[in-house]
């Protein structure tokens, strides 16, 4: 069963049909949406600032989220996918954004609708990302644009498998139509 720690008068909030790994850790002022999920190892630590989390948004094995305290916080829109070890710490991603792999977006920076930051970036603090964009690099530079309804497509098509993914934990195997 995961860590859902209140700290500090603060309850984390998670919405409804949400998958929360054996081994996440969710603690302090963290609201979550409905129909997320949160794999293993993944720590969601709302101790210092609040964690905002909207609908259909996976977070992957080994992702850290945090803030800074009193300074920055984490918003993060709905359809959003956040690659297995990123760390985001204090940022806004838009809806239908995606944060690639081993990814890290510092305090104050806000990652566009329908964004892209390719696996291994790192976006500096304060760092602004425009709608459907594809930035990569460290530090993370803007690469080429990206076509609204493709990313779009694609992020919600994620976070649909990453929904049909927490089932079969549910289950325990690939559920039949009737199970979904």
């Amino acid at each position: 069963m995961a860590v859902v720690r209140p700290l500090l008068g603060f309850t984390p909030k998670i919405g409804k049909n949400c998958f929360l790994a054996e081994t996440a850790v969710v603690v302090g002022d963290v609201v979550m949406g409905d129909d997320c999920s949160v794999w293993y190892n993944a720590v969601l630590r709302g101790d210092v600032n609040s964690i905002r989390i909207g609908n259909r948004v996976n977070i992957q094995d080994g992702s850290v989220l945090h803030t800074l305290y009193k300074k920055s916080t984490i918003e993060i829109g709905n359809d959003v996918s956040i690659g297995h070890n990123v760390v985001i710490h204090g940022a806004k991603i838009r809806d239908y954004a995606l944060i690639g792999m081993g990814s890290i977006v510092m305090d104050d920076a806000e990652v566009g609708e329908g964004a892209l930051v390719a696996a291994g970036s790192v976006v500096l603090s304060r760092t602004k990302i425009g709608a459907h964009e594809m930035w990569a690099g460290a530090p993370a530079k803007f690469v080429k644009m990206v076509e609204p309804e493709k990313a779009k497509e694609m992020n919600i098509k994620i976070a649909k498998n990453y929904l049909m993914y927490s089932k079969w934990y549910d289950f325990g195997h690939e559920p039949e139509e009737g199970e979904r």
